[in-house]
């Protein structure tokens, strides 16, 4: 496991109701989130693949590894979050990269959120069943 004595990139990065803290560390590629690997973590092979999406943008695919805790919602907000962190993270070890993980959209932090529930409604839009009689 890492010790804090390496050097390391850190970003976090944050989606729906997910905040993942990412740290990057020069190595081969090895992905370790919440202490479990991302074959383990992430049962399906797309969430693998936004997770990496930033490293094939910038081709550094197997120059770094990633070692992630992420907290809150679902393994798609998560896998959306790691994304995220690692993006700004990649940003904070080369500041050439910013052009690409910006036109890719990586940087730029998904507003969209769970709309609130309204009183009157039964759910954020949903209203009760109407009937004439």
């Amino acid at each position: 496991m890492y010790t804090s004595a390496k050097p390391y990139f850190y970003g976090t990065g944050r989606r729906k109701k997910s905040v993942a803290r990412v740290r990057l560390y020069p190595g081969t590629g090895v992905v370790t989130i919440n202490g479990r690997d991302i074959s383990d973590y992430f049962g399906l092979e797309t969430m693998k693949l936004i997770v990496n999406q930033p490293f094939g943008v910038t081709d550094t695919v197997g120059k770094f590894d990633i070692v992630a805790n992420v907290k809150g919602g679902g393994f798609s907000g998560q896998a959306g979050a790691i994304r995220h962190g690692v993006a700004r993270a990649l940003l904070s070890a080369d500041e050439t990269y910013k052009p690409l993980l910006k036109k890719a959209g990586f940087l730029t932090r998904d507003p969209r959120m769970k709309e609130r529930k309204k009183y009157g409604l039964k759910g954020a839009r949903r209203a009760p069943q109407f009937s004439k009689r």
